[in-house]
């Protein structure tokens, strides 16, 4: 019991380092390479704390591979019965809660398209006939293709330069998919709490990333950056009522976002401050990876231990 929790409390304690080297790390690169990086940090992160909960759960399941029953493991090891099973009820908690964003990103999505019934279509552009602005990339769903959806309202409140920036920046959201990146921190989140700070670092590199995409396609930076300070004032009450990872113009911090259009197009990060932040990110994940093995690996040895006690009485 003692070397489980050895082992077990540092698996569930890394990923908060690993969150903060990921945020670290995103700040001095460039947009897409910021959205990778915090990505990969929340699957690995939540795919560790899931192993190591599982590891934990399957000490009875260990007991009856050594032909063990649950009394001889209880009276060996008093703790390891109600360790196993907090780690299934917390294990089955996660996949609650996963299921439950799921469920209710699908539901996001079928009201998203709903909405559209009465939208007049051009090409991959719907525009909705309400007034209010608004303004987002709607992803795929069934037999539908990812559309840009933008209100009559949001149209008028941009002049037609800044339409083609709007159109151009959630366009990108739909081209790179940035869907799918947005869903995999989502539900990562729900695995563990230190995840949580990785979504809105997440929306703010992936609109960074359509910012960046948008201000290319028109040639002019400056222009961008007023295009989005526009529409991002005028649909910031739209955005807000939003839930899910659904992409929007007005997510996250737009003065920064705006800030980082009028200065020079992102280059490679210094290379000290990228190396300490890549250290302390891939330092975090492999340390976690161990400890999840080596916890697998002593709970295997003690049940085995266990097992050559008893018999040997």
């Amino acid at each position: 019991m003692t070397l489980a929790l050895l082992l077990i409390l540092p698996a569930l304690a890394f990923p908060w380092g690993a969150a903060a080297a990921a945020r670290r790390l995103a700040a001095v690169l460039p947009p897409r390479e910021a959205c990778a990086a915090i990505t990969g940090t929340a699957v690995l992160a939540a795919g560790g704390t899931g192993a190591a909960l599982f590891g934990l759960a399957q000490v009875p399941l260990l007991a009856g591979l050594e032909q063990l029953s649950l009394p001889q493991v209880a009276a060996q090891w008093p703790a390891a019965i109600p360790v196993a099973c907090l780690a299934a009820a917390v294990l089955a908690t996660q996949l609650l809660l996963v299921a439950r964003r799921w469920i209710e990103h699908r539901a996001l999505l079928a009201r998203a398209w709903a909405a559209t019934a009465d939208a007049e279509a051009d090409a991959d552009l719907l525009v909705l006939p309400g007034e209010s602005p608004d303004a987002f990339a709607l992803p795929g769903r069934r037999r539908n293709t990812g559309r840009v959806v933008v209100t009559r309202g949001m149209l008028q409140a941009l002049s037609t330069e800044e339409r083609e920036v709007l159109l151009a920046h959630e366009r990108a959201h739909l081209t790179g998919r940035h869907h799918l990146l947005s869903v995999t921190v989502y539900l990562a989140a729900a695995v563990h709490p230190a995840l949580r700070s990785l979504r809105p670092a997440l929306d703010f590199h992936l609109e960074r990333w359509a910012d960046e995409a948008a201000a290319a396609s028109v040639g002019d930076r400056r222009l961008a950056a007023t295009a989005i300070a526009r529409a991002a004032l005028a649909g910031a009450s739209a955005a807000r009522q939003r839930r899910g990872p659904l992409l929007a113009m007005a997510t996250g911090p737009v003065p920064q976002r705006v800030a980082a259009l009028l200065g020079p197009a992102p280059a490679r990060p210094a290379a000290r401050g990228a190396r300490a932040a890549a250290l302390g990110l891939a330092l975090s994940v492999v340390a976690s990876a161990l400890v999840a093995s080596g916890l697998a690996y002593g709970l295997h040895e003690y049940v085995e231990l266990a097992a050559e006690t008893i018999r040997g009485r």
